[in-house]
């Protein structure tokens, strides 16, 4: 059956999808292979695609293609995560639209309907990554939450508690008063917020003074609700002003506390009054300091509940009037800072903040106003709270040694090599990893408590009771794990540990991880630690890094600018494939990737040049080969594209085994647009014999092959449309492994027709004449024999009248060099000599006026320095296009003589 006129990407993608994946193709059977294994960075349950996820799991489906074409058993794991705040969230706010909440249901209740929620909503990604065109091994889909990974989730907890490797602690933790849980440091965003900062008295008890006489010490804050649990002031012990008052106690004019003044380093001489009150219960660095001044946690005082609301101190010193109050302003009503603030400048104690206004006049003002730097949790959208609680935590100082140990042994292979740094300079100062959630959805944390305090950690209740003996009443730790604790084992666990099977001997270590750098700290780095620990060995050899995708003026995409792409847009606009091969050609180490609507368009282009050679093809008796050799060939075309072939499957290997997508899919994108299709084609034209259709058939075969891992939808279409082999897809086929040596002599004279006709072409645009007027030419006699043997594609191509090896005659002519060889075109009576001299030169001027102009503003420092990104970045562009355009002109007037 003929081939559609018109190729329409919508028309094949679900089609071959579905093909696919019920073929079982995307996994077949290789028991006798090399293994090649990746795993999918598991989108949350709750996730949609979006342009990171395309990016990302285009670059893995592009490996895995490429190594099953090779032969290998590839195996790509993929499942999805249950996304623990995301998912709670998520259901919450369904029940809240119903009028409904969690707290009128169990746990068990409660987590029943989120298991509904995932039966019904979840996993829309899935369906997503389908349309992306993933060959993932859908037939073993991966849940966090399925039976078997939370068996080894469980024993992975027990272990490393066995070892000492986690353990309860009573530390600050980044408290997210919204969610009411714990977060990692990592899921903290800062934002610029517009506070104060507040100036106050703290008055010496018992008399005493300061060297200067002062009976108080001045200290600053922003935030003055923290006051109600200091427990010290904090100076320097080298600074002079304090040396006489370290040990004494301050009078805290609220509370009536007394505390000590202290002498610590974190207090710094050159900044404020070189004083700072110490809360460690509510702030980190005062923890420190509390510690080193001999506080244990449990004897920090805590001020909060979890909803961020004042609570009675343990001393019982916070006066009734703060108890209940929310710890700043919410919703119009005032909140502790403003009362603390008020009575503070009540008693005496506010230094207020003095300004000098327009007039001259001096304003008094109770804080100074200051940008501040301000924790928000990330989902919960609030300012996070560091509150002291009781906590489950991993040693991951103690797990990250063997990690960075592979890396700098090269058993871990990180790509780019400058993202090495970053890894070591985070797993050197890595921080205890707080792991407990306060949340009903995720892996229950298997630790059960007796009255009497003592826990016990085992894989089951039974376990755990066996422990405590007999009669001994227990409760279960009512936390769950964070999310990425159980992701951390994705490289393991989903191929059957704890079982020692098959699948996870053959597939352990996996070969590479893709993943974008932002979830580096995230993941990638747990997963080695988890991996090193339980395997024995690291996850995965290589460790990809990728950049972000962002806006076309170089933006980060954010809901809140406006500037977010959809993909699936994207693919309804210019199909999957465009899409996937824009993100390869633009995946370079180490840089961002900027969306390109005209990119996009271009490779929509590509696919529809290539669907209509394939047409060409089709329509002149050239089908699919039949052979995996290159076919016989005598014509020097026939020599010089295999000899093509051979260097674009070496340049695509070179690329694929550095990982650098971008010139693997430059040079198929390269000989198959540029080469095959506008040079090889143009030259076969009129003289198809038998020969020139094995080598075409066998050449846009090993296009097919080649351009499948970046374009799978229509390769496939037309790999089966070419030919009868059903029972051979191309998701399967063999990738290109010609044997043929290169013709040099074919390719030289092929590359130097393609040269000549080249500049003859460019030299008619210069012109201004017609491409199909036809011209005399003057060759030197050395080039006879090429001449002679090139006689038929020099008249087609070149549309030469005549060519002569006589001396040009005297007059205007158009100087053609190729390969150091002048090639002499007569203009006298072509075209009037002085007229287009004339608009040449006017042209060029203008040109060159323009290129000066746009090279005076990039040397200006001013301009560059102060003008907006994109607007230098324009500018740059502009003058490198007027830049080009003068050259050309230049070239042109030369060409006249």
């Amino acid at each position: 059956m003929p081939m559609e006129k018109t190729f329409d990407p919508a028309a094949i993608e679900a089609k071959w999808a579905h093909e696919w994946e019920s073929r079982g193709l995307f996994r077949p059977a290789r028991p006798d292979a090399t293994p090649f294994t990746i795993v999918n960075p598991p989108p949350n349950v709750t996730g949609a695609l979006h342009i990171g996820h395309a990016l990302d799991n285009t670059l893995q489906d592009v490996l895995v293609r490429y190594e099953r074409l090779r032969g290998k058993d590839a195996l790509w794991v993929v499942g999805m995560d249950h996304a623990g705040i995301a998912t709670q969230m998520v259901v919450e706010r369904q029940m809240e639209e119903r009028q409904d909440k969690r707290t009128n249901y169990s746990r068990e209740d409660f987590v029943e309907k989120v298991w509904q929620w995932k039966a019904e909503s979840g996993g829309q990604i899935t369906g997503q990554l389908r349309r992306l065109g993933c060959s993932m091994d859908w037939s073993r889909e991966q849940f966090t939450m399925d039976p078997h990974f939370t068996r080894a989730v469980v024993k992975v907890f027990v272990d490393l508690h066995k070892k000492g490797l986690i353990y309860r602690d009573k530390r600050l933790v980044n408290w997210d008063p919204k969610l009411k849980t714990a977060i990692s440091d990592l899921e903290v965003e800062t934002h610029e917020v517009q506070g104060g900062f507040w100036h106050f008295k703290y008055p010496l008890a018992d008399g005493v003074t300061l060297d200067d006489g002062r009976d108080y010490i001045e200290v600053a804050t922003t935030r003055p609700e923290t006051m109600l649990a200091d427990m010290a002031v904090a100076v320097h012990p080298d600074d002079a002003r304090y040396k006489s008052v370290i040990g004494k106690d301050i009078l805290q004019p609220i509370t009536g506390r007394r505390f000590r003044i202290v002498a610590d380093e974190h207090a710094d001489p050159e900044l404020g009054s070189g004083a700072v009150k110490i809360t460690p219960g509510h702030d980190f660095n005062d923890f420190d300091v509390g510690k080193r001044a001999g506080f244990k946690p449990g004897e920090m005082l805590n001020m909060l509940d979890g909803d961020a609301n004042v609570i009675q101190t343990a001393d019982g010193l916070i006066p009734q009037e703060y108890l209940g109050l929310h710890r700043f302003k919410r919703d119009g009503i005032d909140g502790a800072r403003e009362l603390v603030v008020a009575r503070m400048k009540e008693l005496g104690f506010l230094i207020p903040h003095v300004v000098t206004s327009k007039d001259g006049e001096t304003v008094e003002q109770d804080a100074e106003p200051r940008t501040i730097q301000t924790p928000f949790g990330d989902r919960g959208g609030v300012v996070i709270e560091p509150w002291l609680t009781d906590q489950w935590y991993v040693d991951a100082e103690t797990l990250a040694q063997p990690p960075m140990t592979a890396v700098r042994d090269g058993r871990i292979n990180i790509v780019p090599k400058t993202w090495e740094k970053t890894f070591f300079n985070w797993m050197e100062n890595i921080q205890p990893w707080c792991v407990s959630r306060q949340l009903w959805w995720g892996h229950r944390i298997p630790a059960w408590y007796a009255k009497d305090g003592r826990i016990f950690v085992a894989e089951t209740e039974e376990e755990a009771q066996a422990q405590a003996g007999a009669g001994v009443a227990l409760t279960r730790d009512e936390d769950v794990l964070d999310t990425w604790f159980s992701s951390a084992l994705w490289p393991f666990a989903t191929l059957g540990w704890p079982e020692n099977t098959e699948l996870l001997k053959r597939h352990y270590p996996n070969d590479v991880l893709i993943s974008g750098f932002d979830i580096l700290f995230f993941w990638d780095a747990r997963m080695a630690m988890q991996g090193m620990e339980f395997m024995g060995d690291v996850p995965w050899k290589t460790l990809y890094l990728h950049g972000l995708v962002r806006a076309p003026d170089g933006a980060k995409m954010s809901k809140s600018k406006g500037n977010v792409v959809d993909p699936l847009g994207l693919i309804d606009q210019y199909g999957a494939d465009a899409l996937r091969f824009f993100m390869s050609a633009m995946e370079s180490q180490g840089r961002d990737i900027k969306m390109d609507d005209a990119r996009l368009a271009g490779y929509r282009n590509f696919a529809t040049k290539l669907w209509n050679a394939a047409r060409f093809c089709e329509a002149n008796g050239i089908s699919a080969s039949t052979s995996f050799e290159a076919p016989a060939a005598t014509l020097p075309v026939n020599r010089w594209i295999i000899g093509e072939v051979a260097a674009t499957v070496a340049a695509m290997e070179t690329a694929f085994a550095a990982y650098r997508f971008d010139e693997a899919a430059n040079a198929i994108y390269s000989f198959a647009w540029d080469r095959f299709c506008d040079w090889y084609l143009e030259l076969i034209k009129g003289a198809i014999d038998d020969e020139t259709k094995a080598v075409a058939g066998w050449v846009l075969d090993q296009i097919l092959v080649m351009l499948h891992p970046f374009m799978p939808f229509i390769t496939e279409e037309l790999w089966t449309g070419l030919g009868d082999r059903a029972d051979y897809p191309l998701i399967t086929a063999k990738w290109p492994a010609p044997t043929a040596d290169s013709d040099a002599a074919a390719s030289a004279d092929i590359d130097w027709l393609i040269k000549l006709v080249s500049e003859l072409r460019t030299a008619k645009a210069e012109l201004g004449l017609p491409p199909g007027a036809r011209l005399n030419a003057h060759f030197p006699a050395s080039l006879k024999g090429r001449t002679d043997k090139l006689a038929a594609q020099l008249d087609r191509l070149a549309r030469l009248e005549a060519i002569s090896f006589d001396p040009a005659p005297a007059g205007a002519s158009a100087q053609l060099v190729v390969e150091g060889e002048t090639i002499t075109i007569p203009l006298e009576g072509v075209i009037d000599i002085a007229a287009e001299r004339d608009r040449l030169t006017k042209a060029l001027a203008a040109a060159a006026k323009e290129r000066d102009g746009l090279a005076g503003r990039l040397n200006n420092p001013s301009f560059v320095e102060r003008a907006k990104p994109e607007a230098v970045e324009k500018a740059r562009a502009d003058h490198a296009a007027k830049e080009a355009e003068a050259d050309r002109l230049t070239a042109a007037l030369a060409r006249l003589g």
